[in-house]
């Protein structure tokens, strides 16, 4: 039991610390991306790949998800685990290269950003060759966290040294597609530990078809409401409003991606515990992960609420005021992905019940695009915005009912409001420290941010929720 404690947290750190990098990263790429493409570049990048990434889905099936949650149920079988890579492998090139085909003839039917569309296809390649769910189902996240910051490194030195001027938009969108070509080929080496070649008549890759399509369903309903918020405004009022929604959604998908962390870690814990018949400490990893995410997301929502319009100002420069209000309105989503998170990923689809995880993100889909046109018309950018909100407010309360009989949710949202209370504190400081002082450089950023993280940490201190007072007696404990 302890191993698996240590392993858990090992993987934990390293994808937290990969998190905590990535969230690093954009503070220095995204100010000189913006400054130097300017509002229409940022936004026919983010045009042209929302558009890609439909067939980028279309090639993955749900293999991603699935192949993590197989790969945790067979890792202790090195016969069987090996002709599962083999099978899933197969199967993702197969349904990659249908794709393919398919955008190469959107290509030649588009009138418009053909150059763009082409050099955004390198994606397609990238996925035919992307093994990272395999490791991740092995649990073996550092391999994984080493590719991924090599690549982001590589990637940040060359878009300092080739991208600059508004002419190199297409150099900018090649280094973004071509280190992740580059850094999916990183992995192959590491695949011999565990992967042999198979006995081509022992492989049953039909088999793995229709749990991949089950998969599929939520993913594309994921994908409608992640990317057709860009193509929708870039069709209806132009492709610099399609920038300014996708540079707030960079943002928020940074602070995302340390909340929604410890999703990756446990998804393959989780489901190897289900698998073993552990359901107690299925419920437990659960409850403990889901504190931990709502004590961070709910001071990260109200701290970037605060400091959104001098984060704009400083951050992106002249031309992104909008940015503003969508920062805004989209920190909101940081809890309820949050939480969605951690009732989806880290319960729903490890323990084998994908059709109330599906149901959850297709009514998510289906209320995005519902009110998406006549948001759009009516708020432009701010009325994609509240409908991603909507709608993601949709799918955790979906998901949160449908395991309300299966969790104790009461026990783990008991505290909740003392979360709630907290950072609302901090918000309210935060945006009184600004206004005041009428700050608008980069040191008042900092200082404002850490100024929050000082109020919350007290606030937290006088509430004493109980997974701050577990923590400090870890620490003790480990001091001893």
């Amino acid at each position: 039991m302890r191993w698996i404690v240590t392993k858990v947290v090992k993987n934990l750190l390293w994808n937290m610390g990969y998190q905590v990098f990535v969230l690093l990263l954009p503070i220095v790429t995204i100010p000189y991306v913006s400054r130097v493409l300017g509002p229409t570049g940022i936004g026919i990048n983010a045009f042209t790949n929302s558009i890609v990434q439909y067939f980028v889905l279309l090639g993955t099936l749900g293999l991603t998800m699935y192949g993590n949650r197989e790969v945790a149920y067979q890792r202790d079988k090195p016969k069987q685990l090996s002709n599962l890579f083999w099978e899933l492998t197969f199967l993702r090139l197969v349904t990659t290269g249908i794709s393919t085909l398919l955008y190469l003839g959107f290509i030649l039917l588009s009138g418009q950003y053909q150059t763009f569309y082409i050099i955004q296809g390198l994606l397609l390649v990238a996925t035919a060759i992307d093994f990272s769910w395999f490791f991740q189902g092995l649990e073996e996240f550092r391999i994984t966290v080493l590719r991924n910051t090599l690549v982001k490194i590589i990637s940040l030195i060359l878009i300092f040294v080739l991208v600059r001027t508004k002419n190199d938009l297409w150099l900018y969108i090649l280094i973004l597609t071509g280190s992740q070509f580059l850094g999916n080929l990183t992995l192959m080496p590491y695949l011999k530990r565990y992967v042999v070649f198979p006995h081509w008549s022992d492989l049953k890759i039909i088999n793995h078809l229709r749990p991949t399509i089950e998969m599929f369903v939520p993913q594309i309903a994921t994908q409608v409401y992640l990317q057709v918020n860009k193509t929708m405004l870039g069709a209806l009022v132009g492709v610099q409003a399609s920038g300014f929604y996708d540079n707030s959604d960079k943002i928020v998908k940074i602070i995302l991606a340390v909340v929604t962390a410890t999703g990756t870690v446990l998804l393959p814990h989780t489901a190897h515990s289900f698998a073993q018949g552990r359901n107690d400490e299925v419920e437990d990893s659960l409850n403990k992960s889901m504190h931990f995410i709502l004590v961070i997301a709910f001071p990260m929502t109200a701290g970037l609420a605060g400091i959104a319009p001098i984060f704009t100002r400083i951050f992106f420069g002249n031309g992104f005021d909008p940015v503003s209000n969508l920062l805004v309105i989209e920190s909101i989503v940081i809890v309820f992905i949050g939480i969605s998170n951690a009732t989806g990923v880290q319960y729903l689809l490890p323990t084998n019940q994908l059709a109330p995880f599906t149901t959850s993100v297709v009514l998510g889909a289906v209320a995005n695009m519902v009110l998406n046109v006549p948001f759009i018309l009516l708020w432009r950018s701010n009325g994609a915005m509240v409908a991603t909100v909507f709608s993601e407010l949709l799918v955790t309360a979906y998901q949160l009912f449908k395991v309300k009989d299966q969790l104790r949710l009461g026990l783990i949202f008991r505290e909740v409001w003392k979360y709630f209370l907290a950072a609302l504190i901090m918000g309210m400081s935060v945006r009184i420290f600004i206004s005041v002082l009428s700050l608008s450089s980069l040191v008042a950023l900092l200082g404002a941010t850490m100024y929050g993280a000082l109020i919350y940490t007290i606030a937290l201190l006088m509430l004493r929720p109980t997974v701050l007072q577990e923590m400090m007696s870890s620490f003790r404990k480990v001091h001893r």
